[in-house]
């Protein structure tokens, strides 16, 4: 407790990450109040009542104090690991309740209030499956969680309303000891393959992949500070509270529906936070083409992106999302070295590499029909096999990534394509509720290395150094033996088409193993006769990729699902074709 954690502390003799004992989110908060107390440590940006946006403010303090009045609370209902879920509106009060359910020495659950847009079935889930004894709400959506509650007579969690509870509480509070290897939260995964299922994730993971995130992009800067609209409940959103918290920081915060209403309160926000140092920021590709499209300042605008790091992933990379808006702000000093293209995965507790911090994003051209049998061939950009994929740079220090045949569990060499399979104390312990499963996919072994490893389920290849992921296995289309990745015959079809909304066309195999294409019209296309665009697609398609396309459909903007990050849901978007046709 004797002052902020160095670095220092937290590296072996050969600069390995080791976390010091008994060393967790919660008593690193602990250490912010005794050394920085006053200083803010989170901001938010309210825009529902005000274009200019209302910022609120709390200091670690302040935090401390509302930790310990909401812990009490939960611990008089409560027993040690017991499920709390936290159903709240993005803002201070969620990042509250999540530390202070923590704190009480419960098993946080962050999720979403039911009012969130199209992921009614996916909250039902995730409430099932965890049976939280508590869930954490504010006054502004309490009648909504009770409603959504009393539809599911099977499980009566106590509801609590965090914004009612008193700071005095706080002197209930009963101190816990929290061992490392205990559960901190259960971090529910986003849907894209299959339904969600929680990942049970460790204070040993937790402190060990954000220390691996602040070397890897370079964060060791006490002047660094986030700016994120991602979601409380996604494992991104949750990193941008928890590097704050290693060493006394602050992120400002906004829900994601500011951000997709007006971007430009983003790219606001980053430069706010560039003129008083190093500022990072998170988000998958969509929202930085979104980004480049609705929120580029007017020509002269005193926006300054000179000191800005964006952290762009949670699936393939888009090099074309990185030069849209490389281009569109380049002229606010955005540096050519800001983005930091990555990969991670929930059940690593989310990151797993990236480039490194001077570097530029790269992309590599390789052969089409080399990739459809586990090759990586580098071709020319202008080849009409070619596929781009952008290098997800090096494994995180104290990390261990291979590429495994997944059929033998064989580990390939370089230039082969196979599963990731990882290693390191960042790995979550298993999936809540799933002993059979988490053998599976958490205690994989290899003959040439020992421990345990995560088959991650997706795809990459090692090459000069770098990884590459290229998809994954759940997504795969397999027709006539050949392998096809769904994202490349997407492309092709947006590329056929205008009518296509970009980014919003799921390509999959119905029961038949025919392919089918679904994509949201784009904007201005409503009435337009769609038989063109349909026959353009099938011809690219059978052009490009030798594959016959059994159908095309065209369905309105916001049809298609997707996860709860932004990414596209090609499993759910399957099940809803297939339960139309």
């Amino acid at each position: 407790m004797a002052g902020l954690l160095q670095i220092e502390d937290c590296l072996d003799a050969d600069g390995g990450v080791v976390l010091p004992p008994g060393v967790t989110l919660i008593s690193l908060i602990e250490r912010n109040i005794a050394n920085v107390g006053d200083s803010v440590a989170y901001r938010y940006l309210d825009f529902t009542r005000s274009d200019a946006g209302q910022l609120s403010e709390i200091t670690w303090t302040q935090l401390g104090v509302r930790l310990e009045a909401i812990g009490a609370r939960v611990q008089q209902v409560t027993s040690r690991g017991d499920r709390v879920a936290i159903l709240a509106p993005q803002g201070l009060d969620y990042i509250a309740g999540f530390f202070a359910a923590v704190k009480a020495g419960t098993i946080a659950v962050p999720l979403f209030a039911p009012e969130l847009p199209g992921h009614v079935e996916r909250l039902e889930t995730a409430l099932n499956d965890a049976k939280p004894t508590v869930v954490l709400t504010t006054t502004a959506v309490k009648d909504v969680v009770d409603g959504f509650l009393a539809a599911m007579p099977a499980h009566s969690p106590h509801v609590i309303a965090i914004d009612e509870i008193p700071d005095s509480a706080a002197e209930a509070f009963t101190p816990v000891t929290i061992d490392v290897a205990d559960v901190s939260h259960l971090q529910y995964t986003g849907g894209a393959t299959r339904p969600p299922v929680g990942v049970e994730v460790t204070h040993l993971a937790v402190g060990t992949n954000l220390l691996q995130m602040i070397l890897s992009i370079d964060l060791l800067d006490r002047n660094t500070h986030g700016v994120s609209w991602l979601p409380l409940y996604h494992d991104m959103g949750l990193s941008m509270i928890g590097f704050p918290a290693v060493y006394g920081g602050h992120s400002t915060l906004m829900a994601p529906t500011a951000f997709i209403r007006r971007p430009q309160r983003w790219i606001h926000a980053l430069s706010a936070g560039s003129r008083e140092g190093r500022v990072v920021t998170a988000a998958p590709n969509f929202a930085y083409e979104w980004a480049a499209q609705r929120g580029l300042p007017d020509p002269g605008s005193d926006f300054d992106l000179s000191n800005v790091v964006l952290i762009i992933g949670s699936e393939p990379v888009s090099i074309d999302a990185i030069r849209t808006f490389d281009k569109a702000f380049a002229p606010f000093g955005l540096p050519r070295s800001a983005f930091k293209p990555s990969y991670g995965i929930a059940e690593a507790t989310l990151f797993v590499s990236t480039i490194e911090p001077s570097a530029q994003p790269t992309v590599s051209y390789f052969d089409r029909n080399q990739l459809a049998v586990g090759r990586a061939v580098p071709t020319a950009a202008d080849n009409p096999n070619a596929v781009a994929h952008v290098s997800c740079g090096q494994v995180a220090r104290s990390q261990w990534a291979v590429i495994v045949d997944p059929d033998t569990g064989d580990e390939l060499p370089d230039a082969s394509v196979g599963e990731i399979w990882l290693h390191g104390n960042n790995i979550c312990r298993g999936y809540w509720g799933r002993p059979d499963e988490s053998r599976r996919t958490f205690h994989a072994k290899l003959r040439t290395r020992p421990g345990d490893w995560l088959r991650t389920g997706d795809l990459g290849v090692h090459l000069d150094g770098e990884l590459y992921v290229t998809g994954r296995i759940a997504d795969l289309i397999v027709i006539d033996g050949a392998t096809h990745y769904p994202q490349d015959i997407e492309v092709t079809a947006a590329e056929a088409s205008p009518m296509v909304r970009r980014g919003y066309a799921a390509a999959f195999t119905d029961d038949s193993q025919h392919l089918v294409i679904v994509a949201e019209r784009a904007a201005g296309t409503a009435r337009h006769d769609p038989q063109p665009a349909i026959e353009a697609i099938r011809k690219a398609v059978s052009q490009k990729h030798g594959l016959t396309v059994s159908d095309v459909r065209f369905v309105p903007a916001g049809a298609i699902a997707r996860t709860t990050s932004g990414k596209l849901a090609r499993w759910a978007c399957r099940a809803s074709y297939l339960s139309a046709s």
